[in-house]
């Protein structure tokens, strides 16, 4: 608000991460931010008014992927198609821009054909591929793949507020795997 009442000052990174905003008065904008009105200040701005930001892959980095255990920026993305196990993508289609989810296993012949099973978070703003990978053996215990999942869901559903879309679980019912069964002896 204008004339002297409080002036909201939101980091994105905060909002991303899920932490409270300071709120500071108007009097204390820092440098180089003001209060500069650009639109008829009588009326409430239009909600689709564009917003601008700056961002860099560092702050998305840095508010997303704190847990990832491999993070990097690209101009192409590194994920092979024929190694997706499920995919879970939310486009921005005017821009191009998206976040994308996906699990995936791969074997490093580096460390003697070891399986490794990972989710990937990827974001494409403009140009510019932002990657988060949360990897670890397909031999680690059951909770370690939970917290891997869970950490990977949880970066890709704040990153998802970037282009403007919802994340929302859902239940899922899982078949039984078809395996035979042992024949049936008595005893």
């Amino acid at each position: 608000m204008l004339g002297g009442a409080p002036t909201a000052k939101i980091s994105l990174p905060a909002l991303l991460a899920g932490s409270e905003c300071v709120y500071l008065p108007s009097t204390q904008l820092p440098d180089g931010m003001s209060m500069t009105p650009e639109l008829d200040q009588n009326s409430e701005p239009d909600w689709d008014t564009p917003l601008t930001l700056t961002l860099t892959p560092a702050l998305l980095i840095h508010a997303l992927m704190s847990t990832a255990s491999a993070v990097h920026t690209g101009w192409a993305s590194c994920i092979d198609d024929s190694l997706i196990l499920s995919e879970q993508t939310a486009m921005d289609e005017p821009s191009g821009n998206y976040v994308r989810l996906v699990e995936q296993e791969f074997a490093d012949e580096e460390q003697g054909g070891m399986v490794w099973h990972d989710w990937t978070l990827e974001i494409r703003i403009g140009s510019v591929l932002i990657t988060g990978h949360w990897q670890f053996p397909t031999t680690a215990p059951p909770a370690e793949w939970d917290w891997h999942l869970r950490e990977a869901e949880r970066a890709f559903e704040r990153a998802c507020v970037l282009i403007g879309r919802r994340v929302r679980r859902v239940l899922a019912v899982e078949e039984p795997v078809s395996t035979e069964t042992p024949p049936v002896r008595r005893h």
